[in-house]
């Protein structure tokens, strides 16, 4: 078969035409394994197209008879890149980078002499062109493109497979989650590990007072979201699928289903039954249909930005070294994470990969994201996991002893080697909901789920900063020689992340932040008004509800006397040093536990006034 040569990300690949491959974009009602021109159908999204084999010898003959059908929109080949073994397609879209001072006559004479149609214009020299039924092919197009002196940069859109950063189980399982607490032992099996070699996430909910806030959102870009899920059900907000372009999202076919266990460890609910995430009280945005098109990613990071996404999981991606990401690609992710949350930015969260190299997944590898390895249950490194410069931290996963997740209804699950045990290696059921899970697909998740306890703790925290708190705070494990001078490992990264530290950095940043968290209207400076006062000494012992931090006293006796009346608690006022300046920190309420100044905090939220539970021996 021809050979076709085009520049790809930042490299070059070369294109082989598929012997038996084809793709056919139909509607969506048609069945094409139902047609007796299909031998058999492989992928129903790729690029928009379903990858089939078709009958018969010759494949350009066949599919030349194929594109007169009635119900087939679009025919076109599919290609392999050299030396991969993942089926690749054209969308038919072309982005166009022309050199500064090409006119618009000369950009559409280009066109022409392609037949394309312009799609979109982003600038004087940026477009996305779509190929008509009289362009060659798409590919043919953009290597020809790529040639012309006027023309800067060629891309054709193209979609291939992703990786899912699962790996099955290697060792016996259990029920007990210890990626969040870890207590040093299996429940269910006499099995031992180490004490404390976990993500500190029941430590922070401690510290937060609570499982985070309601209004942070998580979306897990992936396949298989089963939104029936007694953990995920009640958690859906602005869900979408890229496949079919609706807010329907695909559920039932068996070949996608690694969507629901990672959602579920950044935020399976707190309904007293199954599991619980790291976010449990987190929106659950799902994105349905990862992709490599240009397209694609851009609409689905730009969906993210534009419908409220705080934090963005990623547990897939690529090392196929063919495909490495374009600048436009990689500008789309970086829209996301500078533009998103209103200019804070969205923080997205990408797996390491599962290959054993010495390089990241190139989605990873992004300097805008946060790039997760795993470690075991044991404070090693998994020795799957994927180790390389760009790597930000790691999170307990399986290796030693692997996690429990939801699974998806029509999860068909796996047949170990041990035995003909789908969903549970040793065979022992912990419920029909669950499976067991792991990889860098799991230590991801986690990582969001924690990354939506530091914007409860702190909304204001930039996508940068959450990146540079999870660094700073990262718990340093495996040998001090696996670190360099500046405390990076190339497979720990930081270190194993700890979410109760990363949470107290970010309330003790918002602590810092000169700028109070309740708007006060009134600015006092030479002691107006007159107030009934009454001091007395609090032990530093128990819970209450911290409101701000304010520079002015006079402000603090304002919002002491609103405060008591509006909710008739008492009022804490921690005085401190900040920056050689006096700072007023005030708390409503002192509670013996915690629960009580959580109820507070809801009611406060709900009469409009901000602010976040606060244990009152951190204010000494």
């Amino acid at each position: 078969m021809s050979k076709l040569k085009i520049k790809s990300g930042k490299g070059e690949i070369v294109l082989k035409k598929s012997a038996s491959l084809v793709g056919l974009k139909t509607s969506p009602s048609e069945k094409l394994n139902e047609k007796d021109y299909v031998e058999h159908e492989y992928l129903n999204n790729l690029g928009g197209f379903n990858v089939v084999s078709l009958k018969g010898d010759d494949v350009d003959q066949t599919l030349d008879e194929v594109r007169t059908k009635d119900e087939v929109e679009v025919g076109t080949h599919v290609y392999f890149a050299e030396g991969s073994e993942k089926p690749l397609i054209a969308t038919g879209e072309i982005f166009i980078h022309f050199r500064e001072g090409v006119s618009l006559n000369e950009q559409n004479i280009v066109l022409e002499e392609f037949s394309l149609k312009l799609q979109e214009r982003r600038n004087d020299q940026r477009i996305v062109a779509v190929v008509t039924p009289q362009s060659p092919n798409p590919f043919k197009v953009a290597a020809a493109l790529q040639q012309i002196s006027m023309v800067k940069y060629a891309e054709p859109d193209l979609d291939t497979v992703l990786d899912e950063y699962f790996v099955a189980p290697s060792d016996d399982l259990v029920p007990h989650q210890w990626h969040l607490k870890n207590e040093g032992r299996v429940p269910d099996v006499n099995y031992r590990l180490k004490r404390g070699a976990d993500a500190k996430v029941v430590d922070a909910w401690n510290r937060l007072g609570s499982p985070g806030r309601a209004d942070v959102t998580i979306a897990v870009i992936d396949n298989g979201f089963d939104l029936t899920h007694p953990d995920l059900k009640e958690k859906v907000f602005r869900p979408f699928d890229i496949w079919n372009q609706s807010n329907k999202v695909s559920q039932g076919d068996p070949r996608y289903t690694h969507g629901t266990p990672c959602a579920s460890v950044a935020l399976a609910s707190t309904n007293e039954k199954g599991i619980v995430g790291a976010a449990p009280n987190a929106r659950f945005m799902p994105i349905s249909g990862t992709s490599f098109s240009l397209r694609a990613t851009e609409q689905m990071f730009d969906y993210c930005v534009k419908n409220g996404a705080d934090v963005i999981s990623c547990s897939w991606g690529t090392t196929d070294p063919n495909f490495s990401l374009s600048p436009m690609k990689e500008e789309a992710i970086s829209n996301a994470a500078q533009k998103g949350r209103n200019g804070k930015g969205c923080v997205i969260v990408y797996a390491a990969g599962n290959e054993d190299f010495d390089f990241l997944n190139f989605y990873a590898a992004h300097p805008d994201v946060i790039a997760v390895g795993a470690c075991t249950s044991k404070d090693e490194h998994a020795n799957y996991s994927n180790r390389g410069r760009e790597l930000s931290v790691v999170a307990p996963s399986n290796g030693d002893w692997p996690i429990i997740a939801a699974r998806a209804w029509w999860d068909e699950g796996l047949t170990w080697e041990t035995g003909n045990y789908k969903f549970w290696r040793d065979g022992r059921s912990r419920g029909n909901h669950y499976k067991h899970f792991g990889g860098t697909s799991s230590s991801t998740p986690l990582v969001a789920g924690i990354c939506a306890l530091i914007l409860s703790a702190n909304p204001d925290l930039t996508a940068r900063q959450v990146k540079q708190i999870l660094q700073e705070t990262a718990d340093k494990i495996g040998s001090p020689s696996d670190y360099d001078s500046n405390g990076w490992s190339a497979k720990f990264g930081y270190g194993r992340v700890n979410a109760d530290k990363a949470v107290a950095e970010a309330l003790r940043l918002m602590d810092s932040s000169s700028a109070p968290v309740v708007d006060v209207k009134e600015n006092i400076t030479s002691g107006k008004g007159l107030f009934e006062f009454n001091v007395k000494k609090q032990a530093p012992t128990g819970w209450g509800v911290q409101i701000g931090a304010f520079a002015e006293y006079g402000n603090v006796l304002i919002q002491a006397e609103k405060l008591q009346a509006q909710f008739n608690e008492k009022i804490i006022v921690n005085i401190n040093e900040l920056n050689g300046k006096t700072v007023y920190k005030v708390v409503v309420g002192a509670f013996n536990n915690k629960s009580d100044a959580v109820s507070l905090f809801h009611k406060m939220e709900r009469a409009g006034v901000k602010g976040f539970p606060r244990n009152l021996e951190d204010l000494v």
